[in-house]
C-alpha cells in the first residue's frame, strides 16, 4: 500500500517479442515512464488525483504511439473520431466527449465536460463547440496523420471490417511499418487527500462507421472510479467491455461482496469478459493504494509509480 500512487495503460496486446526490437522497445518504455512522471509529479505535490490521471493521459495523448489523440486510427470515412472520459472517486463527477475531431487533448475536453457544464457525456459536433466555448485546444487534420494509420486504413477501406489495434499482425503491417503499435492509453491515481480517479482516451477501431463508440467514454464500462471501491480504467474490445458494464463491475464486486481489488479485477478479466469474448485488460487503484494491472491478452502496456518506492514500466506477461 501507498500514501499517493499512480498507474497507465497504452493499450491491451502488444507486438510480437520477435519484432520487438531493443529501440521500439524503449520508445513505449519512455512514454510510459513519461506520461508517469507526468502524473506523479502533481501527486508528489499535493495536487489531486483527478489533475494527475488528466496530466498523464494527455501526455500518452501526446505521443503518437498510441491510439489516442495524435495517434488515432482512422475511420471509415477518413476522419480520426476520438474518444475520452474522466471520472472524479470523491464526487462521483464525471464528464465524457465521443466522437469528437480535431481535438488535440480529448480528456481536456472531458475534463471541461465535467467541470464546466451540468452534463456527464457530449457527443460530435455539440461538443466540439463546446470545446470552443471553453478555449479548448484544436489541431488540424494533419497533427493527426500518420503514414502508419494511413496504410493500416486503406487495407480495409471498402471492406465492413474494422480492426482493434491490438489484433492486427505484425506482418499484415505494410513494409517498414511492422515496427509500431498503438493503443487505448488510461491512467488511475490516488492522491494525498486518499481521492481516487480515473480517465480514458482512445481513438477506437481502424475502419469504424456509423460513428461507433466504445467503452472508453462510457462511464461504467472503460471508466470508473468511486472512493469506496476502486479506480478503473479499460482497454480491450469495447463491445465486451460495454454489455459487461466492465469497470463498475470490478467496483461492485468489492461493494457487495467484499473482494480485494485485485480479486474483484481477476474475475472480470479473467472470467466474465473471457466468457463473452472480451479480450484486453485494465488497471485499478483503490483508496488504501493497492494496485492492479490485469489482462487476458499477450500483453499490456502499462506502468505504475508509487511513493513507497514501487515503479514499474511492462510490456509482456
Amino acid at each position: 500500500m501507498s500514501d499517493f500512487t499512480i498507474a497507465i495503460h497504452g493499450g491491451a496486446g502488444t507486438i510480437l517479442r520477435s519484432d520487438m526490437t531493443a529501440d521500439l522497445e524503449k520508445a513505449y518504455t519512455d512514454a510510459l515512464e513519461q506520461a508517469l512522471i507526468a502524473g506523479y509529479a502533481l501527486l508528489e505535490k499535493g495536487i489531486s488525483s483527478v489533475d494527475a490521471v488528466k496530466a498523464a493521459v494527455t501526455s500518452l495523448e501526446d505521443c503518437i504511439l498510441f491510439n489516442a489523440g495524435r495517434g488515432s486510427v482512422f475511420a471509415a470515412d477518413g476522419s480520426q473520431e476520438m474518444d475520452a472520459s474522466i471520472m472524479d472517486g470523491e464526487t462521483l463527477m464525471a464528464g465524457a466527449v465521443s466522437a469528437v475531431r480535431n481535438i488535440k487533448n480529448p480528456v481536456e475536453l472531458a475534463y471541461a465536460v465535467m467541470t464546466k457544464s451540468q452534463h456527464v457525456m457530449l457527443n460530435g459536433q455539440g461538443a466540439y463547440d463546446f470545446a470552443l466555448s471553453q478555449a479548448i485546444k484544436t489541431e488540424k487534420d494533419d497533427y493527426f496523420f500518420s503514414s502508419f494509420r494511413y496504410d493500416q486504413w486503406k487495407q480495409l477501406q471498402g471492406t465492413d471490417e474494422a480492426a482493434l489495434d491490438h489484433n492486427v499482425s505484425v506482418k499484415d503491417m505494410p513494409a517498414g511499418q511492422a515496427d509500431k503499435k498503438f493503443g487505448t492509453v488510461g491512467a488511475v491515481a490516488l492522491d494525498k487527500n486518499g481521492n481516487i480517479a480515473a480517465a480514458t482516451s482512445t481513438g477506437g477501431m481502424t475502419n469504424k462507421k456509423w460513428g461507433r463508440v466504445g467503452d472508453s467514454p462510457i462511464i461504467g464500462a472503460g471508466t470508473y472510479a468511486n472512493n469506496r471501491t476502486c479506480a478503473i480504467s479499460c482497454t480491450g474490445h469495447g463491445e465486451p467491455f460495454i454489455r459487461a458494464v466492465t469497470a463498475y463491475d470490478v467496483s461492485c464486486l468489492m461493494e457487495y461482496k467484499g473482494l480485494s481489488l485485485h480479486e474483484a479485477m481477476h474475475i472480470v478479466v479473467h472470467d466474465k469478459l473471457l466468457k463473452i469474448d472480451g479480450e484486453g485488460g485494465m488497471i485499478g487503484v483503490d483508496a488504501k493504494g493497492n494496485v492492479a494491472m490485469i489482462f487476458n491478452s499477450e500483453g499490456m502496456y502499462r506502468g505504475m509509480k508509487c511513493s513507497d518506492g514501487r515503479n514499474e514500466v511492462s510490456i509482456y506477461k
